[in-house]
């Protein structure tokens, strides 16, 4: 391959399209890239009109930035293929001007935590086109979400059912009561990080359906006066590349759902993106409409909302993250490490899952690669790898503005302060103008919590 990917024999999938390696020299392939993304004529690589070497120059590093009508394109894709009520799953990455974005483009919002719960509500985000998730929802996240009035809450466990028939002890009408779904687990194992599984049996989040604690998690639920149970919720894992395990999932929701006539079915996010040259993966409307007959073909009505909710693949592919080479260091008969002035504080993907990256120069984006070296951070960690094999440009050298593409979903959003390092910068990209989405963080930022 032509950027690291640590072995893991859970790692390929029939979905994907990977090889062993990548040609010496191949370029980067253009579909990383975002939708708005060209050459200039001094092969420079152009986003949405703004040359990436200049915004680097102008605004530092590191930079997180994104092409901003790639992310609205691909909202509007997932409103397309899921229909109204598909939510964006927030965690992939969030800030104020991304979810007002996502709202203006049609979608709900899907949060799991008061703090993704308070973003969307101060980007203006209406309550009814939230839903809450979580699976160790705190007293107070459940009152806060009842108070403002979120649409749906996705109930996770019996003691949650607890919280919230204390919460909602008063019979109400049927229009006013809070709108819930049950999270089930329906056993579904995928070909993936063993991380980022999640409808396995032994997973922290959900009920069940094997054992039977579904079925009592909706019997309890539907005696609770307070609340309107309208549906079922299931998230099978993420960066998944075959749309057979989302069938999979729907044959075994099936035969909890038909019976119970309830009106909506989420089938959680999880679609994969590539990352790499030889990596390919599924559109929106393939995924959709493969769970959707599938779903129909267990015997779920024909009239059940089915909803899903992409997060990383909205995201993903609309970000690069620029970086600054600071030190180049070749050890004779080993290897040669390019370090740059990030690293695991801002994409920590690759030392928690192996996941692997391409790297190129936006100043010679079109160049061959021949020169392979090992990307890494500025962090007193051995791991703190961004790029463990990576194939670069021959005339690679220490001021040079290196990228990363398909950076947009869990770079920001896990970004850390480890080694009191600040966090980068967000910059939107659209029709030749950077819109700074949110600012770098300053050494005071550092200290401002401080109590001294």
């Amino acid at each position: 391959m032509s950027a690291g990917r640590r072995a893991d024999p859970q790692a390929a999938d029939p979905g994907t399209a990977l090889a062993d390696h990548s040609e010496p020299d191949e370029p980067l392939s253009r579909h990383l890239l975002p939708d708005n993304a060209d050459v200039g004529a001094d092969g420079h690589l152009v986003v949405a009109g703004v040359d990436l070497v200049d915004l680097a120059d102008e605004l530092g590093t590191p930079l997180f930035v994104y092409d901003e009508d790639h992310l609205r394109a691909r909202c509007r894709e997932a409103v397309t293929a899921w229909g109204d009520g598909v939510a964006y799953a927030t965690k992939a990455f969030l800030c104020v001007a991304m979810a007002r974005l996502v709202h203006e483009e049609g979608m709900c919002l899907d949060v799991s935590t008061l703090g993704e719960l308070h973003v969307a509500l101060a980007a203006g985000v209406p309550a009814e086109r939230l839903v809450l998730h979580g699976n160790n929802k705190s007293e107070e996240e459940l009152a806060t979400a009842l108070a403002a009035g979120v649409g749906r809450i996705v109930v996770d466990s019996f003691d949650e059912i607890a919280r919230l028939g204390a919460l909602t002890d008063a019979p109400a009408p049927a229009g006013e009561r809070p709108k819930v779904l049950v999270r089930v687990t329906p056993g579904v194992e995928v070909h993936t990080h063993e991380f980022v599984r999640t409808g396995q049996e032994d997973t922290k989040f959900g009920f069940s359906v094997a054992s039977g604690a579904a079925s009592r998690a909706v019997a309890a639920l539907e005696l609770l006066p307070g609340v309107e149970l309208v549906g079922v919720h299931a998230h099978i894992g993420s960066q998944v590349f075959d749309v057979g395990h989302f069938e999979e999932a729907a044959e075994v929701l099936g035969a909890l759902v038909a019976p119970l006539g309830l009106p909506e079915l989420v089938v959680g996010g999880g679609l994969g993106v590539a990352y790499l040259n030889a990596e390919r993966a599924p559109a929106q409307k393939v995924w959709a409409e493969a769970t959707r007959h599938a779903c129909h073909a267990a015997g779920i009505d024909p009239t059940t909302r089915i909803t899903a909710e992409p997060g990383r693949s909205i995201a993903a592919a609309a970000g690069i993250t620029l970086y600054r080479v600071g030190t180049v260091k070749t050890l004779p008969g080993i290897r040669t490490y390019v370090s740059v002035d990030g690293g695991m504080s801002d994409n920590p993907r690759p030392v928690l899952y192996g996941s692997g990256y391409e790297a190129f120069l936006p100043r010679a984006v079109e160049a061959p690669r021949p020169r392979v070296v090992r990307v890494v951070g500025k962090h007193c960690e051995t791991g703190d790898v961004v790029v463990e094999h990576a194939h670069v440009p021959a005339d690679l050298a220490v001021g040079d503005v290196l990228a990363t593409p398909v950076t947009g979903a869990y770079g920001y959003a896990m970004a850390s302060n480890y080694n009191k390092v600040p966090r980068p910068a967000v910059v939107f990209l659209r029709d030749g103008e950077a819109r700074v989405a949110v600012r770098r963080e300053t050494l005071d930022d550092l200290i401002r919590l401080d109590a001294g």
